[in-house]
């Protein structure tokens, strides 16, 4: 399957229905009357977040989606039957953002069966039977019924992973995620390997969380440089990031230190989040140059690192417990400090 990430697509909620224009004329009602019913409601364009969706490749060969209007009233009282509702699903984490230069963020929908209604279809016109007043027995004005919304939208997907991996081209991510995961990310001796997100369900200590595998990045990627830096989206809401340092590089700080500046340069907070640092691809070195390289990859970056190899599983259990440490308790775990706080449900305005 495509992945793709972004969609621009056109919807249209439904007009509602006309009013009806109808008189009674049945034999032993001597004056009739008017009976004519109201138009029924054009549907509504909801967005649904489902799962099992991770990419937006259906919004490339449909771009245009409109809901039914409402049916027009009838005679003897009978409103029009409403138009049907137009669900549009899209993957966890879609975003939907208004067809401006600024591409405002609308709705954001980030958890499983969350639903908004974007537009609301119009409301029926009323039909003649609901003009009749004292005065005016004999009514011949209808409602046409009220038009419908539309718009252009963008539908930007950012994957839902607990954790991203970050690096170099070439730097071991797809093996360390073949490694932990079922992904069967492609693996080459070559960069550029990866050319779309992956993602894949680490099963550790009776835990399970999703890890993020993105193209790697490389000098000026803030500026279009290799793959360029937009796939950074989908580990914006990563709880952690895993840097992962080829030790068979020529200076490996300044490796780090090339993907920290692209990662700075591209903001959303992914400088702030925490880090763990590996030094990876050690089962070609020994013993002496891999406490070398540590020692300056450490100085560099500011924090611990863990000498790992994907390809041979060596510290990659270490790595793990470094991972769900960071990540934190299951969701849906109560700390005693959250007993008794009622949950907020989110809903759209």
């Amino acid at each position: 399957m495509h992945f793709l990430d972004q969609a621009k697509i056109f919807v249209r909620s439904g007009a509602g229905g006309p009013g009806a224009v109808s008189f009674r004329r049945e034999k032993f009602i001597e004056y009739g009357g008017p009976d004519g019913g109201n138009g029924g409601k054009g549907g509504d364009i909801v967005f649904e977040a489902v799962a099992g969706l991770n990419t937006l490749i259906d919004f490339r060969y449909t771009q245009h989606f409109r809901a039914q209007r409402g049916q027009g009233g009838s005679g003897a009282n009978r409103t029009g039957a409403g138009g049907e509702d137009l669900v549009i699903k899209v993957p966890v984490g879609t975003q939907i953002l208004a067809d401006d230069e600024e591409r405002t963020l609308l709705v954001d929908l980030t958890r499983v069966g969350e639903r908004v209604v974007f537009l609301r279809g119009g409301d029926g016109g009323r039909g003649n039977a609901s003009y009749k007043t004292s005065t005016n027995r004999a009514p011949r004005q209808h409602g046409t019924g009220w038009p419908s919304d539309e718009a252009w939208l963008w539908l930007r997907l950012k994957l839902l992973a607990d954790a991203g991996l970050v690096g170099l081209p070439n730097a071991g991510k797809s093996t360390f995620i073949n490694q932990v995961t079922n992904a069967q990310a492609k693996v080459g001796a070559y960069a550029f390997t990866t050319t779309r997100p992956q993602l894949g369900v680490v099963r550790h200590k009776q835990r399970e969380f999703v890890v993020a595998d993105i193209p790697g990045l490389i000098a000026g990627a803030a500026e279009g440089a290799g793959i360029g830096d937009r796939f950074l989206g989908h580990i914006e809401r990563c709880q952690v990031l895993l840097h992962l340092v080829d030790a068979n590089d020529e200076d490996v700080a300044e490796s780090y230190r090339i993907v920290r500046d692209e990662l700075e340069n591209y903001g959303a907070g992914l400088t702030d989040k925490r880090v763990i640092v590996a030094l990876n691809k050690i089962d070609t070195l020994d013993d002496e140059l891999i406490a070398a390289l540590s020692a300056e990859l450490e100085e560099a970056s500011g924090a611990e690192v863990i000498p790992l190899s994907g390809a041979a599983g060596t510290g990659v259990d270490w790595v793990l417990d470094k991972l769900l440490e960071a990540i934190g308790p299951e969701p849906g775990a109560v700390s005693d400090d959250d007993e008794g706080e009622d949950a907020i449900e989110w809903s759209p305005v």
